[in-house]
């Protein structure tokens, strides 16, 4: 068995059996240079296996703040043949590792398995969090009495010395990359949340400050239903014991209906008491915006092409909604993207608005500046 990474292609062909026919799809595939996280799990891997797969993970782009919130969960049994499983054991007795645990999801999911009695390690570089503030003892504060490793994914010798120098039950990794292929020889549940808290956050002090809400088109172009990070993470943490969620691609959005950007800006200018005030963004201005960025990257590659893409993958999410999709009937569907947990995103910008976005740094993420640390 062994960790691999998945393209957003390979994400979307690995529909759950328990999905009507037609929903082959559990959000529709981005086309071209989609960034997306991963979380994956492997039980009883070989280690040698897994740790010449790790070292082709790509480093993190500047836009992958941006990126689709695809979540990769292989949650592995043990293959055929292996008497025991992990899953019978006291959670005590189950090392997970972590690796992309400083980032956004990832510390969430890490402290979350944690709480659930498993024996955590975290993976991570010496310089990490956004623009690698955190140093080796601000990660150790942040993840007390959890066993920290320090190294590089990126490094195969790193990996078996020091992330794999004791047996592994399982691996979850939330690290991001731009390609991949799907695995066959693994167990795998595929988690992917239509849109994190976070990644709807980037206007809300803007509203409070009296500024105008900056949508596409009309703002109803494309819809989401966002989780917060606990949710997720808690969601995530049932995917390393549960059965049911075995080899099934899982998408996951928060309790409530499915909003558009119209929606956030009127619950934002509800709480907030402003009067309603849109800036609505042409998409064909994005458009030829984009294609000056991909004009002027044939001529100066280095400077132009990370800004060309995080176009593409901004435009993409101004008019692509992150629901489940039937590609029979050609549209969305948000009554059939399930729902997870307790937290609502109108909750969420309440808390927003009254004491702040402290813990929701917004880094590639913010909207001119505004909370990127």
């Amino acid at each position: 068995m062994l960790l691999q990474r998945l393209s957003p292609s390979a994400c979307a062909t690995h529909a759950s059996t328990s999905q009507p026919a037609s929903i082959l799809a559990p959000t529709r595939p981005a086309a071209g240079g989609t960034i997306h996280a991963q979380l994956a799990s492997t039980s009883d891997v070989r280690q040698p296996s897994l740790v010449r797969d790790l070292r082709t993970h790509s480093p993190f782009a500047p836009s992958v703040s941006l990126s689709k919130p695809s979540v990769l969960c292989r949650a592995a049994a043990t293959a055929d043949g292996v008497k025991e499983d992990f899953r019978m054991r006291d959670p005590k007795d189950v090392r997970v590792l972590v690796v992309g645990c400083t980032g956004y999801i990832g510390k969430f999911v890490t402290k979350e398995l944690a709480k659930r009695g498993y024996n955590v390690v975290a993976f991570t570089r010496e310089q990490a969090g956004i623009k690698g503030k955190m140093g080796k003892e601000d990660i150790k504060k942040e993840f007390e009495g959890i066993d920290v490793r320090f190294g590089n994914v990126m490094d195969v010798e790193s990996l078996k010395s020091v992330a794999f120098k004791d047996k592994v039950d399982v691996v979850v990794s939330c690290l991001a990359s731009r390609t991949g292929e799907a695995a066959t020889d693994i167990t795998h549940s595929i988690v992917r949340p239509t849109a994190f808290f976070k990644s709807v956050a980037g206007q809300v002090q803007l509203v409070k400050d009296g500024a105008p809400f900056v949508m596409f088109g009309d703002g109803t172009l494309a819809a989401c239903k966002p989780i917060s990070e606990a949710n997720l993470a808690s969601f995530i943490a049932d995917c390393v014991a549960q059965r049911d969620k075995v080899n099934q691609v899982l998408p996951i959005g928060g309790p409530g209906k499915a909003y558009t950007a119209r929606d956030q800006a009127e619950i934002l200018f509800r709480l907030t008491g402003k009067p309603q005030n849109y800036f609505p963004v042409p998409v064909a201005l994005m458009d030829g915006i984009i294609g000056l960025l991909d004009f002027l990257a044939k001529f100066f590659p280095e400077q132009m092409e990370d800004a060309a893409e995080f176009g593409r993958i901004g435009r993409y999410y101004a008019v692509e909604s992150m629901l489940v999709w039937d590609p029979v009937r050609q549209q969305y569907l948000p009554d059939a993207t399930p729902s997870y947990g307790d937290e609502t995103l109108e909750a969420f910008f309440a808390k927003a608005v009254k004491e702040g976005l402290k813990g929701q740094e917004l880094g590639d993420q913010a909207v001119f500046g505004v909370n990127e640390e």
